[in-house]
């Protein structure tokens, strides 16, 4: 972790970066781009099934193995909320997964708390923002509990954690910077359970609220229907929440003394994603301590991520005085540039991720600065301006040689010279 300053003359304390591993690629994406500690989980018990099936037991083990040769974390989900016929299940899976060491875990309510301090009182307790903290009686009473962390509500406000540290320091406080917003409080919307029979908080959410809506009103007196027509060029998506982007108010969050994770949400977004969120926010919290804050920078990278639009949530604005944080004209994720190409961990090749043409010029997106250039029959990688390029005079897989390669071509293409592992190929859309 890296040290943050205070208001106030303090000795500096740590500030964690927390990124999402929805499997163990991400994993190793997410700690390579400069992430303290990750966050994922195995099976139906954390709260996002798609991903957590990404990881088996054995991986998730060997994850935890690896970030710990690193010195950094991993913290395991354990957050849905169990029905009666499922704690037996529970308490099996939380004895697996205290066998691995991770060094929390992350659980939503008291029972379960419990159960994991009976099965695993070395492991220490985070609090998930599931349960939805938004004041210091409540977090006391979890304190009392034994929960060292409490990842609090994405609707609380940087007051109201200055407030809760205040009465509580001992206990860490781990806010969301970055990543998809619920449209309720996280995960106690209803609406996929009604529509899919699909339960939000037990992992199986299918993200109703980005769907697009009708509406109709009804005369119960005539039967009466009508279709409301909406104004044009708003459309219909009503409940489509942004994107949360804290990143140009991190110097605020640093400075107020009362945050000691930041946590970027995204265990089933993309391997893009989670190295340029890491990226940023690992490049925000550095610059902060340097005295170099530069939030148009990280504004410029993020929005070459896929989004649904930004917006800056409710940490430093109450929700009722919000009025731009709904998406209603589409639920479509949309970036400033498209990935080509993901260079694998051999460093020497490449797997094409959009189409590539023979002559191509792609910028490069390394989670290190050990880049040297090279020029040869394949290609050349070049610096110009600051930023690394690579041009392919070939593309030359190990199958066969191409004019052009496209997306879904597992042919590993070969580089001009070495790339470090996870380092993206992109080019910006016109």
């Amino acid at each position: 972790m890296e040290e943050r300053g205070s208001k106030r003359g303090e000795t500096p304390q740590k500030v964690e970066l927390l990124a999402p591993a929805g499997d163990l690629k991400k994993l190793k994406i997410a700690l390579a781009y400069g992430a303290d500690a990750v966050y994922g989980g195995v099976s139906h018990f954390s709260l996002r099934i798609r991903s957590g099936k990404e990881f088996s037991y054995e991986s998730f083990g060997e994850g935890i193995e690896y970030a710990h040769s690193l010195g950094r974390k991993v913290y395991a989900t354990i957050n849905g909320f169990p029905f009666n016929s499922q704690i037996k299940l529970y308490a099996r899976h939380i004895e697996k997964m205290a066998a691995m060491d991770p060094d929390a875990f992350i659980v939503s309510t008291p029972g379960v708390i419990r159960l994991c301090q009976q099965i695993a009182p070395h492991i220490p307790i985070h609090l998930s923002t599931q349960a939805n903290v938004m004041n210091y009686l409540d977090a006391e009473v979890y304190y009392e509990l034994g929960v060292r962390r409490i990842i609090a509500a994405r609707e609380i406000s940087l007051k109201d954690l200055i407030e809760i540290k205040s009465h509580l320091p001992d206990l860490e406080l781990e806010i969301f910077v970055h990543g998809s917003m619920c449209f309720a409080y996280s995960g106690r919307c209803l609406i996929s359970s009604l529509q899919s029979g699909r339960v939000p908080n037990r992992g199986s959410c299918a993200n109703d609220c980005r769907f697009d809506y009708t509406l109709y009103a009804e005369n119960p007196e005539t039967g009466t229907l009508f279709r409301l027509e909406e104004v044009p060029g708003e459309g219909t998506y009503i409940m489509n929440a942004k994107d949360l982007n804290l990143a140009s108010h991190l110097q605020e969050i640093l400075e107020s003394g009362a945050v000691d994770s930041l946590k970027i949400e995204g265990r089933t977004k993309s391997d893009y994603y989670v190295a340029t969120t890491t990226r940023v926010y690992r490049m925000a919290i550095d610059d902060y301590l340097k005295g170099e804050f530069r939030p148009e920078l990280y504004q410029r990278e993020l929005e070459t991520t896929k989004h649904r639009g930004f917006t800056d949530g409710y940490l430093v604005h109450r929700p009722f005085e919000r009025s731009d944080t709904q998406k209603l004209d589409s639920s479509i994720s949309q970036g400033t540039h498209q990935v080509k190409g993901e260079v694998l961990e051999d460093g020497l090749h490449f797997l094409t991720k959009d189409k590539i043409s023979r002559g191509d010029i792609l910028e490069i997106v390394s989670p290190t600065n050990e880049i040297e250039p090279c020029s040869n029959e394949i290609g050349e990688i070049f610096q110009r301006d600051g930023i690394w390029w690579l041009r392919l005079d070939k593309i030359q897989g190990k199958k066969k040689e191409y004019s052009s390669i496209h997306s879904g071509n597992t042919d590993p293409v070969r580089l001009p010279c070495s790339l470090p592992p996870y380092t993206f190929l992109r080019r910006k859309l016109d």
